[in-house]
């Protein structure tokens, strides 16, 4: 087994409520693209998959995440908002956090793999 290890962290609020790294790449392609429908498509998820997400993450917090606007003659978009940063932000510390503190326990398990 050559592959680097990875955490997938997940933060679980309430059994319904929760942000891991599916969400958080959305909200990250999201914030690039300008668009919940180019984000998924990027991450091969349905349109109305993204849309969900979105409307899940929203619902989470006290400010949305996420704000989108109806397309017209120039189309819709969506941008992430200063609250969908700020969770973000907070999000990609744990991630780096856990690496941080992990990384010697990752190392002594990885050295206990066995060599098939």
């Amino acid at each position: 087994m050559d592959e680097e290890p990875k955490f997938r962290i997940r933060v679980t609020f309430a059994p319904d409520a929760f942000i891991g790294p599916g969400k958080a790449e959305l909200l990250e392609r999201i914030d690039r693209t300008g668009s919940i429908a180019a984000a998924g498509r990027e991450m091969g998820m349905s349109y109305k998959r993204a849309w969900q997400l979105v409307e899940t993450m929203n619902g989470m917090f006290r400010e949305p995440l996420v704000e989108s606007s109806r397309g017209g003659s120039k189309g819709g978009g969506a941008s992430v908002t200063d609250a969908g940063r700020a969770v973000l932000g907070e999000y990609r510390a744990i991630e780096t956090k856990a690496w941080e503190a992990g990384a010697p326990h990752l190392a002594r398990l990885q050295a206990m793999l066995s060599s098939d």
